[in-house]
């Protein structure tokens, strides 16, 4: 059987019953009353209420996870600039190293000496 799309399929359920129980709400069909075929589709109607409660749920922790990380990421720079500005650890101490950071006494200065480039070959065309 080839893969169904659920919304499709959501939609054409709720179609038969609704107009299974508006027009021939007594009568059997399949070998089953319209209760009967409420109570199999029933399985697949709360999957997708299940499912979309899980989807709103993850929305909620995102949104969640984004601000409190937002405030922990500023928290976090407090403790480091806090380390930084001890007297005991300061810039140089392996805390602050441990905590990802190049000290500054192992920073490399970033002075470049370059020495002189190489004139560019020019190529002249010779007359003929």
């Amino acid at each position: 059987m080839p893969k169904q799309n659920p919304k499709k399929v959501a939609k054409k359920l709720q179609t038969v019953m609704d107009a299974w129980e508006a027009l021939r709400a007594t009568k059997s069909f399949a070998g089953m009353t319209l209760e009967q075929f409420k109570q199999k589709v029933l399985a697949s109607q709360t999957a997708r209420v299940q499912l979309q409660t899980s989807q709103n749920l993850a929305k909620e922790h995102l949104a969640l996870r984004h601000t409190t990380d937002a405030a922990n990421w500023e928290l976090a720079q407090l403790v480091v600039n806090s380390v930084k500005g001890d007297p005991e650890e300061g810039e140089t101490s392996g805390l602050y190293a441990a905590m990802g950071y190049v000290p500054k006494n192992q920073r490399r200065s970033g002075l470049t000496r370059k020495g002189e480039t190489t004139p560019p070959i020019v190529v002249t065309a010779t007359p003929k």
